[in-house]
């Protein structure tokens, strides 16, 4: 950011009053007229689409997102979404609404790690890897703030700093326990990337406490780490009424005036709530600084000016036009997309694609197959068209191809009638699976059932998953199609892990489509008839059940994730299947012994043998052979996405610096460690579990690094 922002911020604060200061640093920030300062509410959300604001393009839910694992695609996308966002904040401000979810800070993308497939708001992330998490991170905040970043397009939030993923029922008194390993291996890794490598504009406090710490009132978090330790320079802004816990959940103030102060003396500069309200008695009672509210309305004003806000710092964004709200190719984008976030999980005898000269009666069921809900997740907009897997079978299936429906139950109670009796609509899927030739049965969630606190109507957890079963009365409804005698295709909806080997003896293929925004039911119906290749990756593992899993409270990462257990997994991290064949030759590395110092580079050659076109996600993974109990397995430090044509073969060079080879030790500390260590590269990980699924192995390679490095934390 240049300093002609940063001196243009200090010199309209310094003609503020104190009360005129105090009042910037609410969410719902008053005019000052006689500044030319305009109101500006800045709650806007765009986790997947310009939310909560009206008619916006819908694009999948991030986890689905991750599953391309594709940077340039989570790029293009945010920049589509910043687009709509400028264009409805343009068009608004005009017109003089300057209401909730109308503004230019976005409090998107959500870097959370998921990191335990119970909690509720994992479909916000974008998975359970740090390296993943980051690379679409990065990629989502550079392309929602542009590339000037004195004229910034929109300003980006990571959230929820830090350490925060459930439950979700005690996340406002809980207090996450972490180890320093932990915390900078897993929690704070992509974090750190953001503020250093995207410079995200604002970061978000989390509700809990963190080591005894309110997050939004920590200074190891906000003072020591984010902005000593990485140099932010952004805004802090509190997750919202969570400074409201300090008091009365955390209990480490005795009321809302102190809870005011502690926040902004430990590096949060923007409430979202009402707490702040009381500032200016905690500055009279000299419990907070004026210093230190002044420097909070700077940074807060500073993005404000380079966002366009004030008309003696334009924007050259502002003549985006209403127009491109959910236009053509931002839909075209959307529904590509959703093609690329499906997950082909089983296919046995590849019964999939569907062959049309075989099956022409189609039986459509489940409580999903129709579902609206279904296709969304949770922050979102309004699209003013909906395609649902039903609908998007019967748009692609053709002529000559009958689809019959039925609900066949309800996602999660025992009838879909109140005055019926349990399983009222059994019956009538069987009889339309006894009249088909084939069933696609469309499972799973929604988010009125997994979710954010508040939010989901999950009576029973808060949002969060007791367990990993389908809910409800789907295993059954499973077992009573299945009885038909006819082969099953499961589609399923969901945001997170789904136990899914109950199901296994009776189903045919398996489709992952997560949540995959407003149209996604038409990218659902191609996959399934062919039209192109499914050929996402799990950014999640799937387990078979939570019985190796630790106490949903534990915040070790021992036992958790595809770095730390490979223990009950149904579907490895990194899994997935195609309707073609990829073939991985003429690996070869440039070194077996290197000093720190050095880059290690690998060639692979890729080969696409069948008969669609694919993005193929090459993946790599190091592993340090003398790891100690604390340090994980392999874990993924290079991803690329290569498109194949049929046919075709591409050379493909991965560049491995010294910091991809790092660890974190005990204390926190980063280094790297001189010794052997692991490097393995394929469309998947280099689990025994996956090569018993698809059939083939990652080639491996073992390096020597022949010196010690530490590594400063701002590395």
């Amino acid at each position: 950011m240049s300093e002609q922002t940063k001196k243009y911020a200090k010199e309209l604060v310094a003609q503020m009053t104190a009360e005129e200061k105090t009042s910037q640093m609410l969410y719902q920030s008053p005019a000052i007229e006689r500044l030319g300062i305009p109101a500006y509410n800045w709650w806007n959300e765009a986790l997947h689409g310009v939310a909560r604001a009206g008619v916006a393009t819908m694009f999948p839910q991030a986890i689905g997102l991750a599953a391309s694992f594709d940077r340039e695609l989570i790029n293009k996308i945010a920049d589509v979404i910043s687009t709509e966002g400028r264009a409805k904040f343009n068009a608004f401000s005009k017109r003089g609404d300057h209401d909730i979810y109308k503004g230019l800070t976005f409090w998107a993308p959500n870097i959370n790690i998921f990191r335990d497939p119970r909690w509720g708001r994992g479909h916000e992330t974008f998975g359970e890897d740090p390296y993943l998490t980051a690379e679409l991170g990065i990629a989502y905040i550079k392309g929602l703030q542009g590339e000037d970043a004195d004229h910034v397009k929109a300003a980006a939030c990571a959230k929820h700093y830090a350490v925060h993923s459930g439950p979700e029922a005690i996340r406002h008194e809980f207090d996450a326990k972490v180890s320093r390993h932990d915390l900078y291996d897993t929690y704070l890794y992509a974090f750190r990337r953001c503020v250093k490598e995207a410079r995200v504009e604002a970061v978000m406090g989390a509700y809990n406490r963190v080591n005894g710490e309110p997050a939004c009132g920590s200074r190891t978090l906000l003072i020591d780490i984010l902005r000593e330790e990485w140099g932010f320079e952004g805004h802090v802004v509190s997750d919202c009424w969570a400074i409201k816990d300090f008091h009365e959940k955390h209990h480490v103030t005795g009321n809302a005036t102190e809870s005011a102060a502690m926040a902004v003396n430990n590096g949060c500069d923007l409430n979202c709530g009402s707490v702040f309200l009381y500032l200016n008695q905690a500055l009279e009672q000299g419990l907070v600084s004026e210093e230190k509210i002044t420097a909070a309305v700077e940074r807060l004003l500073e993005v404000r000016i380079r966002l366009g806000m004030l008309k003696s710092y334009p924007s050259p964004y502002a003549d985006i036009s209403y127009e491109k709200v959910e236009c053509k190719e931002h839909v075209a984008l959307s529904v590509e997309a959703a093609r690329r976030s499906i997950v082909l999980l089983k296919n046995k005898d590849n019964i999939l694609p569907l062959d049309r000269n075989k099956y022409k009666t189609i039986a459509v069921i489940g409580p999903n197959a129709n579902s609206r809900n279904g296709l969304i997740g949770n922050y979102t907009g309004t699209s003013s068209r909906y395609i649902t897997p039903l609908e998007g079978i019967q748009q692609c299936a053709g002529e000559d191809t009958k689809v019959l429906y039925a609900e066949g139950c309800s996602l999660y109670k025992e009838r879909t009638e109140s005055l019926a009796k349990k399983k009222d609509r059994f019956e009538e899927a069987f009889v339309t699976a006894e009249m088909s030739d084939i069933v696609v049965l469309c499972l799973g969630l929604d988010a009125t059932i997994e979710g954010e606190e508040g939010d989901a109507g999950n009576e029973y957890a808060s949002g969060d998953k007791l367990g990993l079963s389908l809910p409800g009365l789907q295993q059954e409804l499973i077992e009573k199609v299945a009885a038909a005698g006819k082969p099953v295709i499961v589609m399923l909806l969901a945001g997170s892990a789904i136990d899914l080997s109950e199901t296994d003896p009776v189903t045919d293929a398996v489709l992952d489509i997560w949540y995959p925004g407003a149209r996604g039911g038409l990218a659902a119906a191609e996959a399934l008839f062919g039209t192109f290749s499914p050929n996402g990756r799990l950014p999640v593992t799937f387990y078979k059940g939570t019985k190796n899993l630790p106490d949903f409270c534990d915040y070790s990462m021992k036992n958790r994730t595809y770095r730390y257990t490979d223990q009950h997994i149904l579907y490895p991290f990194g899994y997935g299947l195609s309707y073609t064949e990829i073939v991985y030759k003429d690996a070869v590395i440039n070194t077996k012994s290197c000093d720190i110092s050095e880059d290690t580079a690998l060639t692979v050659t890729v080969m696409n043998k069948g008969k669609y076109p694919v993005y193929e996600s090459v993946q790599t993974y190091i592993k340090y052979v003398n790891k100690r109990e604390y340090d994980p397995d392999y874990q993924l430090k290079n991803i690329v996405s290569v498109f194949l044509q049929p046919g075709e073969e591409k050379s493909v060079l991965i560049v491995l610096k010294a910091n991809d080879f790092a660890l974190i030790s005990e204390d926190g500390s980063c280094e790297i460690r001189p010794g052997d260590y692991m490097i393995a590269v394929g469309g998947q990980q280099p689990d025994k579990k996956s090569e018993e699924l698809t059939g083939k192995k990652a080639a491996i390679f073992c390096i020597t690094k022949k010196e010690r490095r530490k590594l400063s934390v701002t590395d």
